[in-house]
This record gives C-alpha cells, structure tokens and sequence, in this order.
C-alpha cells in the first residue's frame, strides 16, 4: 500500500449532514431566489444530483448536473454557473460554520506525505472544484496536499459505483492493490471494495447502511493516527 484516499465530509471535515444541506440550502436559496422558489431550487438541486449518481459515463457530471438542473427550472441554467462559482467561492463560506474541523485531518495527511505516501482526495464529485476547494481550507488542509482531487468538472461517475474508484484508479496510475480508501459512509466509500480497494470506516459521523462490505477496519481518528504512525517510511 502507497497511497491514501480520503473522503472529505464527514470524514477529513467532520459535521453532521443533515444540518450542514439545511444551512446549505438556506444560503442558496437567498442567494438565487431570482431564479425561482426556495422549492423549485432545491428541487432542481436534487434532480442533478441524482442524475450525476445515477451517471452512466458518457457524460461529465458537470454537464449531465446542469441538464438536469435546467429541466426542472425550467429553462438553460448554464449561463449561470459562473454565478454559482462565484457563489461557492463566496457566499458559501458561511457554511463553514456548521461544520467541526480537526487538527487531527491535518495530522493525518501531513504524516503520510512525510512517509512518503500518496495522498488523494476522493470525495464525491458532485460539486465543482471552487465548492470542494473551499471545504478543503475549511478542514484545515490546502488543495496541494493532495496529488488529485474528484470534482465534477472531470468525472463520469459518483460514489457508490465501484467504476467511480476505477476511473480514479486509471487517473492516479495506481492499482487496487496500492491504496486504501478511508471513509465515513459505509455505502458510498464502502463501495471501494467492490474495486478491489480495502476500506477504513472513519468513526465519529459515520453515515450507516445495513449492507456492509464484508472486510473492513475502523476507528476513530486516534486509531487512524495510531495506524499511519505504525506504517513504514517509502520511497
């Protein structure tokens, strides 16, 4: 094993999920209500995340997002995107607050690189990367700490399809063999072993499900420590 992919809500950036999509939501909401109702927004929201989880590859999941946003509101959302990047380097910030970091992110991520390990930040690419950088810096870490990250913008899949952990195993030159996925949703990051590639089950805000893989380990953030501490120095 040489290389570390992590997922980012929940897991690098603890918070409790159904709290941080109502802040979320909320900030949205105020911040296009010239598009449409608070419902209507949200609606189309969920429709292009679904179809983005639902993605069968043909297609980036930033274009099949706004097709699907689009069909909802009603007319050709694209034109807006660079509102909405404006928005998710802005406006969304506020988010942060519903959020807990931890140093313990950090540590985790600096001690591997020291080690010599490849770190990568496989969180689900539903959002842009101006969204996912934000909430890289909001976990205490910087976009360079990590050698790729999954963003929307370049991925024709999403968690829990094990040819999302495919397409980033091609992207990073890596095989299964070589990483361990570390992650606080059994099903999505769960769904690494289907590919091949052993799984961590972050304690602490983990998102259940009642089929989990068969092989797994899990821990806390100590634990996590404990074992990066115990692995070797490599080249």
């Amino acid at each position: 094993m040489n290389t570390v992919l992590f997922d980012l809500d929940g897991t690098l950036l603890p918070l409790d999920y159904d709290i941080f999509i109502k802040t979320y939501f909320s900030i949205l909401t105020k911040t296009f209500s010239h598009l449409g109702t608070p419902e209507k927004l949200i609606k189309a929201v969920w429709h292009g995340t679904d179809a983005m989880m639902k993605n069968d590859g043909l297609r980036l999941n930033r274009d099949v997002f706004w097709d699907a946003f689009s069909a909802v509101i009603g007319s050709d959302m694209r034109r807006f995107e660079p509102d909405f990047d404006s928005f998710y380097a802005n406006e969304f910030s506020a988010v942060r607050d519903v959020t807990s970091p931890t140093p313990a992110a950090n540590e985790c991520v600096k001690e591997l690189k020291k080690r010599g390990y490849a770190v990568v930040l496989a969180t689900n690419p539903i959002f842009p990367k101006v969204a996912t950088e934000a909430r890289i810096s909001w976990a205490g870490l910087d976009k360079t700490d990590f050698e790729y990250i999954t963003t929307y913008e370049f991925s024709h899949f999403c968690k829990p399809n094990p040819k999302y952990f495919e397409e980033l195993l091609q992207k990073i030159g890596k095989e299964p063999s070589d990483c361990l996925m570390v992650g606080n949703d059994v099903r999505e990051d769960g769904a690494s072993v289907k590919a091949g590639i052993p799984f961590y089950l972050l304690e602490g805000c983990v998102i259940d499900c009642e089929d989990r893989p068969a092989e797994y380990t899990s821990g806390d953030f100590d634990a996590l420590k404990c074992f990066i501490y115990s692995l070797p120095y490599i080249n």
